[in-house]
């Protein structure tokens, strides 16, 4: 079975490849038909000219970034042949685009409409060429996993005779899903199958399990009415950062159903619980902004930082900044930074406390950063890093995580993202002085993950602003 790593690289490579093979066989017809100016005497002659010779590296690798930002290597196995034709096809339109404003826009020729033809063309061979050695790839993936020959060790989630009857369906099929059950794991409050004849771990040890059957891939299979059972197990689950998959209880009012997406659509339609809705060309555009947009303002925010640095030095003793453990991407957790806002000691029986409007641990220059989230700039550092991100629900600590989780088990669905330094909950409710008001402020940060995109963060973030200016922080 080939690594995920050398099947990424199989794309990279082929992509990169076509790409140059497209451009070349571009600058052959665009000599050929007469558009280049008649001062090279061969064909020859023109495609080594330096300038050629330059673009023939140069645009190739403009072309990789934008196949980069497209999604298309983020799922390297069982992709959609219909995607992958999506895909490719606004991938060759975009670079086409590009490549003309970048080095054709000065070609001369006869008429407006050979520009469009010579653009077509351009885009033509992009497609065809880069679409070709993509699905010979997919194509060659697709024959080994559906043959048997590749597979993916897979953990089994849930030991009942729904899981059982699972198994047996999905081994009996003609062609595989790539699915190579391992182990098994208990959930709590189940009622074990009986001929079990594989390994069999406690959910308490589920990460043991896949180290031990190196697991690439986890399947839920939940027994009926036990949804609070499920959603606490998936939130362990999420720390082994995994491909996680579930088959949906039709039967029970599941939240996680208008949550995730349809992952397969051979045999019991399943369901990936691992991701958010976003789709992987978003995703990669929103990972690109955050870092962008964090590095540009962590340079430009620094003098802003020294005043504010000096001004919480003045008033009271202790650090400038305040780091603290939450809970991040997939249950794993980091130390957010902040401007310290209270007095040093404000936890000194290390019991997590939440602050209050009226809080006198907050010091005179806290109340001025909280008011207008000053104090939250420093986490565009954690953005930067990759623990966090510009807009995702906002993170807690565990002590909080585990009171929420007994409350309302769908909290868990939150870690399928990036925490974020705002959030729709956070302009919709604001901060959180309790755990009854964290579980209401919940709503807004399910109904964000629900329906994420560029465009709804572009929204969070206006917003945000307008908080912000306005003073309404606290």
């Amino acid at each position: 079975m080939i690594s995920e790593g050398k099947q990424r690289l199989r794309y990279v490579l082929g992509d990169y490849v076509s790409s140059n093979i497209a451009w070349f066989a571009y600058n052959c017809l665009r000599y050929s038909l007469g558009v280049i100016e008649g001062r090279y005497e061969s064909l020859t002659q023109f495609v080594t000219a330096p300038m050629v010779m330059v673009g023939q590296l140069v645009l190739p690798a403009m072309m990789m970034a934008v196949y980069c930002l497209s999604g298309y290597y983020n799922v390297v196995f069982r992709k959609s042949r219909l995607q992958e034709v999506a895909v490719t096809f606004w991938s060759a339109v975009v670079n086409s685009l590009l490549i003309f404003f970048v080095a054709l826009i000065n070609d001369v020729m006869k008429d407006r409409g050979s520009d469009y033809e010579m653009l077509l063309l351009l885009w033509a061979l992009l497609f065809f060429v880069v679409y070709v050695v993509r699905a010979s790839i997919t194509a060659h993936t697709s024959h080994k996993i559906r043959n048997r020959e590749w597979g993916f060790n897979t953990l089994i989630v849930g030991r009942g005779t729904a899981a059982m009857a699972f198994v047996e369906k999905m081994n009996s099929q003609r062609y595989s899903l790539g699915y190579r059950v391992k182990a098994f794991v208990s959930i709590p409050g189940e009622s074990d199958a009986k001929g079990v004849n594989l390994p069999c771990y406690a959910l308490a040890d589920v990460a043991q399990a896949c180290r031990d059957e190196k697991i690439e891939e986890i399947i839920v299979v939940p027994t009926r009415h036990e949804e609070s059972q499920v959603l606490t197990a998936i939130n362990r689950l999420f720390a082994l950062d995994l491909p996680i998959k579930m088959i949906p209880d039709r039967s029970s009012s599941n939240v996680l159903l208008s949550q995730v997406r349809i992952s397969d659509m051979y045999g019991d339609p399943l369901v990936n619980i691992s991701g958010s809705n976003m789709s992987e060309s978003g995703k990669n555009v929103k990972r690109c902004i955050d870092v962008v947009v964090s590095a540009v303002l962590l340079v430009l925010l620094l003098p802003f930082f020294a005043v504010m640095a000096i001004l919480i030095k003045l008033d009271s003793p202790g650090t400038v900044f305040y780091r603290q453990e939450r809970m991040g991407y997939h249950n794993v957790p980091f130390n957010i930074i902040k401007f310290r806002s209270m007095r040093a000691d404000a936890e000194r029986d290390s019991q997590p406390q939440l602050s209050s409007e009226n809080d006198p641990r907050i010091t005179r220059v806290g109340h001025f950063m909280r008011k207008y989230r000053i104090d939250e700039l420093p986490q565009f550092w954690n953005v930067l890093v990759g623990e966090m991100s510009i807009v995702g629900p906002r993170p807690e600590r565990k002590y909080y995580v585990d009171q929420i989780l007994e409350r309302v088990p769908s909290y868990a669905l939150l870690h399928q993202v990036r925490p974020g330094i705002t959030s729709m909950g956070m302009v919709k409710f604001g901060y959180a002085r309790n755990v009854d008001e964290m579980v209401e402020r919940l709503s807004y940060d399910l109904l964000y993950l629900e329906n994420m995109s560029l465009i709804n963060d572009l929204k969070i973030m206006v917003y945000t602003v307008k908080t912000v200016l306005t003073g309404r922080g606290m």
